[in-house]
């Protein structure tokens, strides 16, 4: 089973290496690596390039922000799975191993993700998360988040899509679930750590920015998935599944006590 991992890059030379030998390094026999660049200035270009005998597609070219990046990556991909990987995260050793796996002995699957440890800058482990029980419901109340790093999914379905919304500035990764769950693909979940997924100040997710944004994106996506604005009712059934959220997946409930949203440190290590 081919799968295809998408790296869209700019200007993290910093963590570059980490990410592209992540990929590089796994032990599944079959896939192809594709890299997407729009024009970094840090010497990042530079560093891809003395990989590219092992990277079966290295795009250089502008896009329209990081979905239509993504967009042009998958659309040179020839596998079966997709996945995608920051270039300033990494997949875990054996990831890839394990989704060929879970998808050739689930083949009525089309959506799965695994758990991700939360690293600092320092690549110090910060916390740990673990994608949730998708269901568009709880998704329209903010309880059904996946780890983008740790989820993979088939590449029909997809395509049929027509990719990701080049709009979505914001959470292009969580539309994407919602508009594949909507086409009726069926999503599940295995307790395996597939990546680490960093959170630092100058990342979307440490740094706070783009919050109006999001609380628009929100917004969206209900609307999308209920087919209806947000009423004063739903804050209180947003609680309520917060509350469901937390009492069928007790592990989520009990880091949130012990470890906090995502900045406290553990002395766990990623892949322990």
């Amino acid at each position: 089973m081919k799968i295809s991992v998408v790296t869209i890059s700019f200007n993290q030379a910093r963590y570059l290496k980490q990410a592209l030998d992540s990929v590089l390094q796994q032990d599944h026999p079959d896939f192809e690596y594709i890299v997407v660049d729009p024009g970094s200035t840090d010497g990042s270009r530079d560093l891809i390039l003395s990989y590219q005998d092992r990277i079966e597609h290295i795009l250089f070219e502008p896009d329209d922000g990081p979905a239509d990046g993504l967009n042009k990556g998958f659309s040179v991909a020839n596998g079966e799975i997709f996945c995608f990987v920051n270039s300033d995260d990494y997949l875990l050793p054996g990831a890839l191993s394990k989704a060929a796996q879970y998808f050739t002995t689930h083949p009525g699957v089309d959506v799965l993700s695994g758990n991700a440890w939360v690293i600092d800058d320092t690549g110090a482990c910060i916390n740990r998360f673990h994608s949730r029980r998708f269901s568009l419901w709880m998704c329209a109340y903010g309880a059904a988040t996946l780890a983008q790093q740790s989820t993979f999914f088939r590449a029909g379905p997809f395509q049929k899509l027509g990719g990701f919304n080049t709009k979505n500035r914001v959470a292009w990764d969580g539309e994407l679930w919602i508009d594949l769950a909507l086409a009726g693909a069926r999503f599940a979940r295995t307790p395996d750590y597939l990546s680490a997924f960093r959170v630092y100040s100058g990342s979307i997710t440490g740094s706070g920015r783009l919050r109006e944004a999001y609380e628009r994106y929100t917004g969206d996506m209900f609307q999308k998935v209920m087919g209806r604005s947000p009423a004063p009712r739903d804050r209180y059934l947003r609680i309520g599944a917060k509350a469901l959220e937390y009492l069928t997946q007790p592990i989520i409930f009990k880091d949130r006590l012990r470890l906090g949203p995502t900045t406290p440190r553990t002395n766990e290590r990623p892949g322990s």
